[in-house]
């Protein structure tokens, strides 16, 4: 049975994944203990809400270098992905985990489409990797979100939402999911699947 840690810290949905890794016969530890972070085989950092607040609350958990030295795969779920990268202009901007570089910005779209960026959008793989197998071009995803994360040599998969949303990015042992994957149907089972069967 694989074996993945959760972090709740506050700021994630976290019931939803959990049950989602459940569903597929994982065993679950759920944490905001950084000593439990370094014994994980694999890592998922969820996320909802605002990146400041987030930040905040990893920081007063002292889980924020646990996280930069977690040497097996993490996965960052929607605000999870967005605290991945540099820095984030939410609110009055905040640094976040630096671990994939590039700045999380607002869209910047045609005002006649609404933000958030709430429902189903379709995937376009544009790189192979190993969190994707199995994943169809056109597969849907479902995303919430506010800000998007640039589109640069760590995306993965894309989305279009009046602009490319990188959907799925990765650097190095880290991966991300702007969407929820708990709650993408087939592809989204697909990927957190994946996730599991990552050596650890």
């Amino acid at each position: 049975m694989s074996s993945v840690t959760v972090l709740s810290y506050g700021a994630g949905n976290v019931a939803s994944v959990q049950f989602a890794l459940e569903r597929l016969g994982a065993s679950v530890r759920l944490t905001s203990d950084p000593a439990d972070i370094a014994d994980a085989e694999r890592l998922i950092l969820p996320g909802v809400g605002a990146a400041a607040y987030a930040m905040a609350r990893l920081e007063t958990l002292g889980l924020v270098e646990a996280i930069r030295a977690f040497p097996r795969p993490l996965l960052g779920v929607c605000l999870g992905q967005q605290l991945l990268f540099d820095a984030s202009d939410e609110g009055d901007g905040v640094e976040t985990l630096g671990l994939i570089p590039g700045h999380v910005t607002r869209f910047d779209i045609d005002p006649s489409l609404p933000v958030p960026h709430m429902g189903w959008s379709r995937l376009e793989v544009v790189r192979d990797d190993p969190l994707l197998e199995g994943v169809q071009p056109g597969d849907w995803a479902y995303f919430v979100h506010s800000f998007v994360c640039p589109d640069g040599p760590a995306t993965l998969a894309r989305a279009d939402y009046g602009t490319v949303v990188p959907a799925v990015v990765r650097n190095a042992n880290r991966w991300g999911c702007q969407f929820h994957p708990e709650r993408s149907a087939r592809a989204g089972a697909r990927i957190l699947q994946n996730f599991l069967g990552l050596p650890a």
